[in-house]
């Protein structure tokens, strides 16, 4: 069976993978349900609200309402009847194993099976578990309906470009009738696809992230080495990135990867290996090298307020995980200043997205402010908005002139005109 033309969907989960999936669904001409269990999030939803900072999102959820190709409900048992693809969505938070925890996704598909058309196929979109199509096929209780993996490679900030235009689809599936009915549901999206069994397709996504993760701990073991021997890591990086074997996307040093993706990835990844016998040293260092790497910028702030922070105020650009984006799961940025804190600075940020109070951080509305009284500036995250304030200003509201640079977004000329000593990543 072919899809022709427009198809019921149900997305279940209005999370950040979720509404990303339902409303570019939408968009592609599709008619979406999207549920989730928090009432307040799908009557804001309903009316256009959207709970997230996600470039071009908001304007395909309207999109989708206004031309009644997009609706919101709550729970997953009123979205899915008559859906020929039912999408789960759900969160797979970290265990205390560091492995996924599917209970969303069973009590999802439990909730579900029965109610479900007999030619439909559920999809796994949530970044679950090598093996876990078995695990929804045994918690649906039907025989007959497929369960097809379709793992998302969304990157906060391009989530809907991610989407509409992707590196690649993939799908894995044992019932090729079910992937090739999948592959056809993205008809209007030129991309390449993979079609591969269910465990090959989860192992890819974690693989993927993974490997980027693995980029990033690299070049900031470079940057630290960069320090060492008075190399520029940003000549390091750009001459690395010239070479088509490596290239220059995630080769840019900072306080750390972070976000809802990567430290969860890793540790499953490594979970995984380990249940199936394998010891993952190369990711576990991987993992390591990330914590030592914020440890090591809360070791330059220090060493920016001559020794000690006891007491001291330090002002913070950036509080989420990177830019374009308001997410603060598990932000390196957070992490900096959670040590910084707990040695006894008093912390107070800016960040272009956030404006409520955070735990043992003041947070204001104005970059300036955040440097009143400040012994020493940290730029956290790479939002460009930084690269353009007026030093000369931030000079004058500081008590010393003192900025650690995580991201590379001051340029230190003008830092030196301003009067500032600058410290940076793997910058001599």
């Amino acid at each position: 069976m072919s899809v022709d033309g427009p198809v019921r969907v149900a997305v279940v989960g209005a999370g950040y993978v979720g509404l990303t999936t339902a409303a570019c669904l939408s968009h592609l001409g599709h008619d979406v349900t999207c549920a989730d269990v928090d009432e307040a999030k799908v009557a804001g939803l309903a009316d256009g609200v959207i709970p997230i900072h996600e470039d071009g999102l908001a304007d395909l959820v309207r999109e989708g309402i206004a031309a009644d190709r997009l609706r919101f409900v709550l729970g997953a048992s009123k979205a899915v009847a008559g859906a020929k693809f039912v999408f789960l969505c759900v969160p797979t938070p970290q265990g205390a194993d560091g492995g996924a925890d599917m209970s969303y996704v069973q009590a999802v598909a439990g909730e579900i099976g029965p109610l479900l058309d007999h030619d439909a196929v559920v999809v796994n979109k949530s970044t679950v578990p090598v093996g876990s199509t078995r695990v929804v096929e045994s918690a649906l209780g039907r025989r007959g309906v497929s369960v097809v993996s379709n793992p998302e490679f969304l990157r906060e900030g391009s989530a809907v470009s991610d989407f509409l235009h992707p590196d690649r689809i993939v799908i894995g599936a044992d019932d090729q009738a079910a992937a090739i009915r999948l592959v056809d549901l993205f008809a209007g999206v030129r991309s390449p696809v993979v079609v591969t069994d269910p465990p090959t397709a989860e192992t890819i996504k974690y693989a993927s992230n993974a490997f980027l993760a693995t980029k990033v701990s690299f070049v900031n073991a470079i940057a630290n080495v960069c320090e060492a021997v008075g190399a520029n890591i940003r000549e390091v990086v750009l001459g690395m990135g010239y070479d088509r074997r490596i290239g220059s996307e995630f080769l840019r040093p900072g306080p750390g990867w972070g976000g809802s993706c990567f430290p969860k990835d890793s540790a499953a990844l490594v979970r995984i290996a380990e249940n199936a016998g394998y010891d993952f040293q190369l990711l576990k260092g991987v993992i390591e090298v990330n914590t030592q790497q914020q440890e090591r910028v809360v070791a330059k702030v220090v060493e920016a307020a001559d020794g000690t922070i006891a007491g001291k105020r330090v002002a913070a650009w950036g509080l989420t995980f990177k830019a374009g984006t308001d997410d603060l799961r598990d932000s390196p940025a957070l992490a900096v200043i959670d040590r910084l804190g707990a040695a006894g600075a008093v912390v107070r940020a800016y960040d272009p997205t956030r404006r409520d109070p955070l735990p043992g951080v003041e947070v204001v509305a104005d970059p300036y402010e955040a440097c009143e009284d400040a012994s020493v500036l940290a730029v956290l995250t790479e939002w460009d908005q930084f690269r353009w304030l007026d030093l000369g200003s931030v000079r004058s509201r500081m008590a010393r002139p003192r900025i650690v640079d995580t991201r590379g977004l001051i340029e230190p000329a003008a830092a030196r005109r301003a009067g500032f000593v600058l410290s940076g990543v793997g910058i001599p």
